[in-house]
């Protein structure tokens, strides 16, 4: 059913959360060796390469691969890389980089037609301002963030929501090919990144980056690009692409909102980024929020006297003047079960 996640999915949801938080120290420690453009060039090209020898490209048609590996991982990475490389703070990237739930969803209700539950609008609500709390606190703390790296970091969020719902669209169309989908979504992006980084950071600085891989920022650099390519897009996008298959993008993009609680924990703990109790707090309001939107009601037990009273007569029966029949009424379905019928038929 599309209308909520169910406890399984919860949970890989919650993991791909962990893998994309770490992912943010990982990536630092990548762009300490290596230009951002080319970075990004980098990491989708240890994927496509082995993808166009050995996998077969999924059915589906080639405007919905495009717009998946488009907007997830050309315009995201673009902006994202790019802000960490002009000052934008590790946890505060996580952190401002989850706008692309909010764009998912007013996307997907305005593109797909997907309808937004009054509780799971407020869950997001709820969610947003964990994360503008958190967004506050720091930019009271450290002075903030200035305003370039924020805006480049809010594109790579709304490129993230494309390719949501890009994603969504070619899994429609091939059903159960979801991780294949991924794969060849990463064929996507190597060759405009690499255009990119040849025009804008050069070929003599791509060059500089091969030198001091064996020193310990080298060993780093390339560790975290493994972390990146294993297990944050293999691992972490592979799980997000099914999860995306399977469920309405209204209630899995949420999930995303705690990444950054993993990825300002991890900064904290791996990168000496400073953290505070208030931080913590704010990302347990996240927490809040997202369970809010995802867990939906459970129905009341049905008893003996609703079941003998929902049990249909197995022949007409006439009143007569000393026998009442009461009428039982059913009520109509619930609004989330409706919305979820509704995505389902779609």
């Amino acid at each position: 059913m599309l209308g909520h996640v169910n406890r399984h999915d919860r949970l890989l949801a919650a993991l791909v959360a962990v893998c994309w938080g770490l992912n943010f120290p990982a990536i630092h420690l990548s762009l300490e060796q290596f230009p951002p453009f080319f970075l990004v060039a980098l990491r989708f090209a240890l994927i496509a390469l082995p993808t166009l020898v050995l996998v077969r490209r999924p059915a589906v048609p080639w405007r919905w691969l495009l717009a998946y590996g488009f907007g997830f991982g050309v315009v995201q990475f673009v902006f994202l890389y790019w802000a960490m490389t002009v000052g934008m703070p590790t946890g505060l990237a996580s952190l401002v980089l989850q706008s692309s739930a909010p764009f998912t969803v007013v996307l997907a209700a305005v593109l797909l037609r997907e309808r937004l539950t009054g509780r799971q609008g407020l869950g997001v609500l709820v969610a947003v301002t964990g994360l503008a709390g958190i967004a506050l606190h720091r930019a009271g703390v450290d002075g903030g963030a200035t305003l370039v790296p924020v805006l480049l970091t809010l594109c790579g969020g709304l490129g993230w929501a494309f390719g949501n719902l890009g994603s969504r669209l070619a899994v429609r169309e091939a059903p159960g090919e979801s991780f294949r989908l991924l794969l060849w979504m990463s064929v996507v992006p190597p060759l405009p990144m690499l255009a990119l980084s040849l025009a804008v950071e050069g070929p003599d600085r791509i060059a500089r980056s091969f030198t001091g891989l064996g020193s310990r920022t080298g060993l780093l650099a390339l560790a975290g690009l493994a972390f990146t390519v294993v297990v944050a897009t293999l691992l972490g996008s592979g799980l997000w692409t099914a999860l995306m298959s399977r469920n309405a993008s209204s209630v899995v993009a949420p999930f995303s909102m705690l990444v950054p609680v993993v990825g300002i924990a991890s900064s904290w703990l791996l990168l000496r980024e400073r953290t505070s109790p208030a931080e913590l707090a704010w990302g347990a309001l996240v927490v809040a929020g997202v369970l809010l939107g995802s867990l939906r009601r459970q129905p009341r037990a049905t008893t003996i006297a609703d079941a003998i009273a929902a049990t249909p007569s197995p022949r007409p029966v006439s009143p007569s003047p000393s026998v009442v029949v009461a009428e039982t009424d059913t009520g109509a379905p619930a609004a989330d079960e409706r919305a979820a019928s509704a995505s389902a038929r779609r």
